[in-house]
């Protein structure tokens, strides 16, 4: 890097998808002031106080940080402030952005959200475009504006997905190529050969909030939405049935054929019977095609591929999973 600091920059962000963008920043020569991230949160059994991930990377670099319960209150707005930040950088922080915040700094306030916008603006756009079986996810780099994730575009990079991510393998493909996208971004700004697009509501479509209630596996749905919704819901809250009375969360399940009406002894198939065991997997038949699920974590235990659990669970043709 040269001598001369090329930006002086606030980043915003909290969760692991932040880390490599400022990461990358840092390593661009750009001056990052300060971190802002979310409070710490207790996790554990101990309830310790665990740092949000963008902290931790925050303190390693040698940067201030600031975690401010409410961003929009004035004296977190008189710090930015008082700082003069060129641009502030933000990546899934967490809240909004106060009109008093987005005016400060001379390149505005630029915003990696992980999705081709307009599709997808919200709260968990990686998880829904897997869960909805879209070929395509991406990043996209923003100016902020009033409203969620509205704002004009500047710049966006495509990432296929393929039909073996989970939510966890996109997440990180999505973070590298925000690192990359937030760079080219920022030198666009600097040499003001940045492009405004403004987004087409019309084509928009919103990310909700993920719920734990999501995961329950209804297996009167297709075999094909229902692996996708198991590879979408991680790592959190991921998919689950019951089985046995207790709750088994399924990791990895592929999607196979259901030609037939009836088992060999005549019993007839309905939605959620288990139609074949091997010593491998089981296969569960659903509101069309069947689910063969290949990898499983059973209540208290760890996660294990299906043939560990089959060693120690009985399966019968026939049975109901719930039973």
């Amino acid at each position: 890097a040269s001598d001369v600091y090329k930006r002086q920059i606030i980043y915003m962000g909290t969760p692991e998808f932040a880390v490599k963008p400022l990461q990358a920043i840092v390593d661009a020569g750009h001056k990052v002031l300060a971190c802002f991230t979310q409070p710490d949160k207790p996790k554990g059994r101990g309830k310790t106080l665990q740092p949000t991930p963008v902290k931790k990377k925050a303190l390693s670099l040698d940067i201030p940080v600031y975690q401010p319960v409410k961003l929009r209150e004035e004296e977190n707005v008189q710090i930015i402030r008082d700082y003069q930040p060129d641009a502030i950088v933000v990546a899934a922080y967490g809240q909004i952005l106060p009109e008093s915040i987005l005016n400060i700094p001379q390149y505005g306030c630029i915003n990696i959200h992980a999705s081709l916008l307009p599709k997808y603006r919200g709260a968990a756009p990686i998880e829904w475009t897997i869960i909805n079986g879209e070929t395509e996810s991406g990043v996209t780099t923003m100016y902020m504006a009033k409203g969620l994730d509205t704002g004009d575009m500047i710049e966006k990079t495509v990432v296929p997905i393929a039909d073996t991510d989970t939510g966890v393998t996109l997440h990180d493909k999505l973070a590298d190529a925000g690192a990359e996208l937030i760079l080219s971004t920022l030198s666009k700004l600097e040499n003001h050969t940045a492009i405004r697009t403004p987004q087409d509501d019309s084509l928009s479509c919103y990310a909700s909030m993920l719920k734990k209630e999501m995961g329950e596996l209804d297996f009167t749905k297709d075999a094909a939405s229902l692996e996708r919704l198991i590879r979408g819901l991680q790592p959190w809250p991921v998919a689950y049935t019951k089985m046995n009375q207790k709750t088994v969360r399924i990791y990895e399940a592929s999607v196979c054929e259901q030609p037939e009406e009836a088992l060999e002894d005549g019993t007839q198939i309905v939605p959620g019977m288990i139609v074949r065991v091997t010593k491998k997997n089981f296969t569960v038949a659903c509101g069309n095609g069947a689910l063969m699920i290949r990898k499983l974590q059973p209540e208290g235990k760890k996660p294990m591929d299906c043939a560990a659990f089959l060693a120690g669970n009985k399966l019968k043709t026939g049975q109901m999973i719930y039973e």
